[in-house]
């Protein structure tokens, strides 16, 4: 049963992820926190390799689709994403193993997230009555990855609404060639979390019983949520984006309270 539950989070939550560029550890890990059946640091790295796993065979459809991505683009925001996650997981393991209190650390994320989210939310709802910066080159796009791969790491998210609405708002993007950017990010982020473990603590340290059915749901959220991005009008894609951030805006309140009381 524990299997089934696992899965549905991981299909739920990567399909969503997928479709809207999320990348599905927004939802996962709130969630997983909700469960409390791990500590912050194992919630993280199974949120980072389920994550890992979608973006995968998200980037993949998206190439097999002909997506058209600008190389000047994708490259340096993945290498400015590498170089975030690993300043974001040098610093969350360094202020889990200093504070030792894993509920002080779940909050802290969890309070950071809502406060992303809520700026998101408006931004996305106005965002036609903001203008864009419509920055290009190769400065933009490596600070602007190292933020997003910040972020990602960092609040074991793997990505989140934060980088759609950063990419429409730094260079012109529509909602839909954002998402897949943000997949690229997002892949890389997971990559570079994923050495940086292997080459520090290693695998060992983590439970990772639940991983093959999170993994396996990531593999066909990724295929059904591109899918789906592929299909879906602009403002169905946007409708749904932020139908997703009302949910985790909520359970995020939810573990502040159930922690805090």
């Amino acid at each position: 049963m524990e299997y089934i539950i696992y899965f549905i989070i991981a299909i739920g939550a990567t399909t969503a992820g997928a479709m809207t560029g999320m990348g599905g550890g927004v939802i996962i890990k709130p969630v997983l926190d909700v469960l409390n059946q791990y500590d912050v640091a194992t919630i993280g790295m199974l949120s980072c390799i389920t994550v890992f796993a979608m973006a995968i065979v998200s980037v993949m459809k998206q190439i097999q689709q002909k997506v058209k991505i600008s190389v000047k683009t994708a490259l340096p925001l993945s290498i400015g994403s590498v170089m975030g996650g690993n300043i974001g997981q040098v610093i969350l393991t360094a202020i889990i193993a200093r504070l030792g209190n894993n509920q002080i650390v779940l909050v802290v994320q969890n309070i950071l997230l809502a406060l992303l989210i809520i700026a998101v939310f408006f931004y996305m709802l106005y965002k036609n009555k903001i203008k864009t910066l419509g920055l290009s080159g190769i400065i933009p796009s490596l600070v602007a990855g190292t933020f997003l791969g910040f972020i990602s790491s960092f609040l074991g998210i793997g990505g989140g609404p934060i980088n759609v609405a950063l990419l429409i708002f730094l260079f012109s993007f529509g909602t839909k060639t954002a998402t897949v950017y943000s997949i690229v990010t997002i892949l890389f982020a997971q990559i570079s979390k994923l050495f940086s473990v292997a080459f520090s603590t290693g695998f060992a340290v983590y439970n990772l019983s639940m991983l093959l059915p999170m993994v396996v749901g990531a593999i066909l959220g990724g295929f059904i949520g591109s899918w789906l991005n592929k299909k879906l009008s602009e403002k169905t894609v946007e409708i749904c984006f932020n139908g997703v951030q009302v949910l985790v805006f909520t359970i995020c309140i939810f573990n502040i309270v159930k922690n805090i009381i």
